[in-house]
């Protein structure tokens, strides 16, 4: 089973933002996947077990971007 998150991330400016971000979120435990897309600002991660969405902003944050859980 699959679970996805979404993410609103502010401070992008190119797609080398995005594989930074990527980068960052793969390396969280549970994670299988992460897709940053710069032109909708949105990351889509996927998990195969629960991670709070708290690591996922923190791993963001540490990548030098802000985030929120996206509506």
């Amino acid at each position: 089973m699959t679970l996805r998150l979404e993410f609103a991330v502010a401070g992008m400016h190119c797609s080398s933002c995005g594989l930074l971000i990527d980068d960052e979120i793969e390396e969280l435990p549970g994670v299988t996947a992460s897709t940053t897309d710069v032109r909708t600002e949105r990351t889509v991660v996927e998990l195969d077990h629960p991670v709070p969405a708290e690591r996922i902003i923190e791993a963001i944050a540490t990548a030098g971007y802000t985030a929120v859980p996206a509506a």
